[in-house]
């Protein structure tokens, strides 16, 4: 994520609308601004924004680069919660 990352802007209230309906499942989203935040991003490989890292048990099981509908983002969330 970055401020002046319009596609971010974009996926922002999807992102949002997820962690919401999956709350009560165990999800938790974060945000990290790539600008503010370099070493982790790199620690996790991020080269391109956005991405949308996934995470079960504190490991990095999967990852989404660049935006993309609804549907994509919520069959990943399955898939891993």
């Amino acid at each position: 994520w970055a401020e002046w990352c319009g596609p971010c802007r974009m996926i922002a209230p999807v992102v949002d609308e997820l962690a919401g309906e999956y709350l009560e499942k165990g999800l938790k989203v974060g945000k990290l601004n790539v600008d503010h935040n370099q070493a982790t991003s790199a620690r996790f490989g991020v080269r391109s924004i956005p991405a949308v890292l996934f995470f079960k048990d504190g490991e990095l099981v999967d990852q989404v680069v660049g935006a993309g509908p609804k549907a994509m983002y919520e069959s990943k969330v399955l898939e891993h919660l």
